[in-house]
């Protein structure tokens, strides 16, 4: 399995610390499919960027719809996330 260094939310300082707060969980916490970025706030602004993008942008595509799809793309890749 791989292995990607990752900050964590108590770690985070400056530009990422902000960005974590700003999507900080019901939980208390940040998904660890944007934690992966940590290393790189340039690339997490694009992947939350993108996130927002294809599931809440313009599109004839509802909103569960966009969901059902995601999550079938999941399995058959056999994402475990």
């Amino acid at each position: 399995m791989a292995w990607i260094k990752m900050i964590r939310e108590s770690d985070g300082e400056g530009e990422l610390k902000d960005i974590y707060d700003q999507n900080m969980e019901s939980w208390g916490g940040v998904d660890n499919i944007l934690k992966i970025h940590s290393l790189s706030p340039e690339s997490l602004r694009g992947h939350i960027a993108l996130y927002k993008a294809v599931m809440y942008g313009k599109s004839p595509i509802p909103r569960p719809e966009r969901e059902m799809i995601a999550v079938v793309v999941s399995a058959v890749n056999d994402c475990h996330y």
